[in-house]
């Protein structure tokens, strides 16, 4: 039976992740007109997605949902956000795609401590899944710099891949936090 949930919240994660991919990310902000109208956000939901499948099914199916995106992607489907294929390996954003295992694991298994029944606590959860996707990141970004991969451009790099998109990650990451206690408490997973 274990095996079976994994493996549904595996796929369930992959294809939330792969959907994710393709929304682009925006919160609602009052209009002039007394309505509300939908602000755009320079991020797609795909991290949050990966985050929310770590935060509700839990370390593994986090990670198997990670690492068969990101197999998808190098295996030529166009899952990635510029398409796909082993080219990506020498992008400035594949650090990131691969903080996607570590971060899935590590925010799975902060959500699968006792106490994590509320909302601040899976919202730390992932943040902590964030900070390691971003540190996978900033680290290939380094890296690459040293080789000499990237020129000048290091700098201009690291504003749009690490600090542009961070503030609008970590709002999401409390909306995450609000969406997975109500997709546990529907489950009954227990905390």
């Amino acid at each position: 039976m274990r095996a079976l949930a994994t493996w549904s919240g595996a796929i369930a994660g992959l294809l939330l992740i792969m959907v994710g991919g393709l929304i682009q990310a925006g919160v609602p902000i009052p209009a002039a007109d007394g309505g509300l109208r939908i602000w755009g956000l320079p991020i797609s939901l795909q991290v949050p997605a990966l985050l929310l499948t770590a935060l509700v099914c839990g370390p593994r199916s986090a990670l198997l949902a990670a690492v068969a995106y990101i197999s998808l992607g190098m295996f030529q489907l166009p899952v990635f956000q510029g398409g796909g294929g082993a080219a990506y390996l020498l992008d400035p954003g594949f650090g990131y795609l691969a903080g996607f295992i570590p971060a899935a694991w590590l925010t799975g298994k902060l959500a699968r401590q006792s106490g994590m029944n509320d909302v601040l606590n899976l919202a730390g959860a992932a943040v902590v899944g964030l900070a390691v996707l971003q540190l996978c990141g900033v680290v290939n970004l380094l890296l690459g710099a040293l080789a000499g991969r990237w020129g000048p451009n290091l700098g201009a790099l690291l504003f749009s891949y690490s600090l542009a998109p961070v503030v609008p990650q970590l709002l999401l990451c409390c909306a995450v936090a609000v969406l997975a206690l109500g997709l546990r408490k529907l489950l009954l997973i227990e905390s």
